[in-house]
This record gives C-alpha cells, sequence and structure tokens, in this order.
C-alpha cells in the first residue's frame, strides 16, 4: 500500500467578503481535515487587494512598507509607517488566523500554509520611485530577505495558534519565476521587458526564503502552474516539495519530479482544472496518476511524499466546483493509496 499518498488544494477559493472565507475554511477542513488531506489556510482573494496574493505576501513580510497606488501595490520605504492599506492587509491575515484558529482548534497531523515568494513579489510590487522591483538588484535582494525574516515569525504564529500540528507545509507560491529568469516581466508601460535575472541569483532570493522556513521548523515546498519554471533550481535552492500543473512541464521535469520523489520528497501533481467544465471522475484521475508513475517507472507503494491536487488554484470556480475539486482529489489519493 502507499500510506503516504495525501490529497490537498493550492491555496485560492472562490467569493468576496468574510463569509466566503469561513466558508471555505469548513469546507477545506470538512473535505481535507483527515487522512488522506492536507488541509491548508485558504486565500479569498476576490476579498480586494489586502487579500491577494500580492497583498498578502506583503502582510509577512516584515521591515518594508507598503500602500496601494492605481498601478498597485509599492514599497514605501522600511520606516515603520506603513500605509492604511498596508495595516489593512495586516489586519486581515491576523483575522483569517483568527478563524482559522477557532475552526481547527485541536487539528492534528498536517497543515499546510501558503506565502508568495520573493520572485512573485518583486514582479508584482513596485519600488518606491515606480516600475517593479525586479528592475532593481538591491531592491529585489532586500524584499527576498525582508520576506524570509517575515515568514520565520508567520510560521511562529500559526504553530502557537495550532499546537497539535505535527507537521507544518508552507508553500511558497512562484508563478512568475518564469518569467523572472526569461525576461519576461512586462515594465510599467507594457511596451517593454524586464532584464533576465540570472539563475545563481534567482536561486539565492529564493533559498533565503526556504531556508527560513526550515529554520523555523516547518516543510519547504514551491509552487508554480507556469510553463518554464525550472524546477531543478528550485529544487536546488532547498524546497522539499514541489507543487506542478502536469500539463505544462516539459520532459525535462519529469526527471526532476522523479528524483525528488525517489529522495523521500513531496510532489503535488496537479491535475484537475482550477475552474471550467465537468470535472473527470476518481477512477479517471487515480488512472492518470498511476499512468504518470508507470511512466517514470516509480512504484505508489514506495512514495511517501506524493500529493494529489488542482492544477492551480479555486479563485476562478464557483463554491460547488471547488468543495467537488477537494472531494476528487481526496477520493483520488484514496484509491492511489489502496492501489
Amino acid at each position: 500500500m502507499s500510506g503516504g499518498v495525501r490529497a490537498t488544494g493550492v491555496g485560492s477559493h472562490p467569493g468576496d467578503d468574510q463569509r466566503w472565507f469561513d466558508e471555505a475554511v469548513r469546507v477545506v477542513l470538512g473535505e481535507l481535515g483527515e487522512e488522506p488531506g492536507l488541509p491548508y489556510l485558504p486565500e479569498v482573494p476576490g476579498r480586494g487587494a489586502t487579500a491577494t496574493m500580492t497583498g498578502r505576501g506583503l502582510a509577512v513580510v516584515d521591515g518594508l512598507d507598503a500602500d496601494l497606488q492605481p498601478a498597485g501595490w509599492r514599497l514605501t520605504g522600511s520606516s515603520g509607517s506603513p500605509g492604511l492599506d498596508h495595516r489593512r492587509a495586516f489586519s486581515l491575515l491576523a483575522q483569517d488566523l483568527d478563524t482559522l484558529e477557532e475552526q481547527a482548534h485541536g487539528l492534528t497531523g498536517a497543515f499546510k500554509l501558503q506565502v508568495a515568494g520573493p520572485w512573485t513579489l518583486a514582479a508584482t510590487v513596485e519600488r518606491p520611485r515606480g516600475d517593479k522591483l525586479v528592475a532593481d538588484h538591491g531592491a529585489r535582494r532586500e524584499l527576498a530577505q525582508a520576506l524570509a525574516e517575515g515568514v520565520g515569525a508567520h510560521v511562529a504564529d500559526v504553530r502557537r495558534r495550532l499546537p497539535s500540528i505535527e507537521r507544518l507545509v508552507v508553500q511558497v507560491d512562484e508563478p512568475a519565476l518564469a518569467a523572472v529568469v526569461t525576461g519576461s516581466v512586462p515594465t510599467a508601460s507594457g511596451f517593454g521587458r524586464h532584464r533576465t535575472v540570472d539563475l545563481p541569483e534567482a536561486s539565492q532570493g529564493l533559498e533565503w526564503v526556504l531556508a527560513a522556513i526550515a529554520d523555523a521548523g516547518a516543510e519547504p515546498w514551491v509552487h508554480a502552474c507556469a510553463p518554464g519554471t525550472p524546477w531543478g533550481l528550485v529544487r536546488g535552492a532547498g524546497a522539499r516539495g514541489l507543487s506542478v500543473d502536469v500539463e505544462v512541464l516539459a520532459a525535462a521535469d519529469h526527471d526532476v519530479l522523479a528524483a525528488a520523489l525517489e529522495a523521500g520528497e513531496s510532489v503535488a501533481l496537479g491535475l484537475v482544472p482550477g475552474a471550467g467544465g465537468a470535472l473527470p471522475s476518481d477512477a479517471h484521475l487515480t488512472e492518470r496518476v498511476l499512468r504518470w508513475l508507470d511512466m517514470l517507472g516509480l512504484d505508489p507503494a514506495e512514495l511517501p511524499g506524493l500529493v494529489v491536487a488542482p492544477a492551480c488554484g479555486l479563485a476562478g470556480a464557483d463554491a460547488t466546483y471547488a468543495r467537488a475539486a477537494l472531494a476528487l482529489v481526496r477520493t483520488s489519493a484514496a484509491n492511489v493509496r489502496a492501489g
């Protein structure tokens, strides 16, 4: 039996107010709160800029202030005087953790958090004088280090709130990493592209954050669903879990995932669309997992780190689809376990 196979979600859920977040927590705990589930802190970005991946990431960053401009989030320095919207982002994250603490009281086993990665933040947040942080070597370095500092405190806060959790996973979301290392991040005008960040620097920025997670006693994962994500670099930077969209993987990526699984690390296979259309049957999804493993010559009974998941977040789905998608990955993981 492949007893380690689990099911989880990427993180985001549909909705546009706090009631939707409360319901998302209930859905996640209800569908994934017991084996083979890996429950997680949901995100409901439809509530506004303070609840998006970027806003939530800035709520974790330590020592850098930000405010919200018409073009999006912008750093304002390190004066200790965050703008109104940045304070709202802090407050919303704390409120969400209060809700989680109340609903997940007594939860044991494993749990997952998500935080925007340093390169995705650098590609979406502006520097004080304008344009994205990714354009400034010093600014992107400072941001990565501030995120590393803040994520350690975030892990400690969640451990305090969920004291019975035995295994805590922190998933670093890097949807923009591929664009950063290929020079595809658009400039403010939209007519140009920012220069490529070289691979050693990209690795180092990610390494600081992943090491901080590990030092805080949590397990660092990285999620990305963009084609061209350099998974070998991600694993080399210290990720002990790789969360991927199987549909966009290149041939070489499969070798990286196989090596991770054989080393006892985690691989979350994104096989369920984040929104739209009819969901596949659990039998079909189970067969896809088994075929993928067979292609790589891997035995599911020997892979404690295998995880079944949606390919991306569920924010674009409706509530019925989101719940059904989590039920589907849970059932499929149980099928693979029973294999």
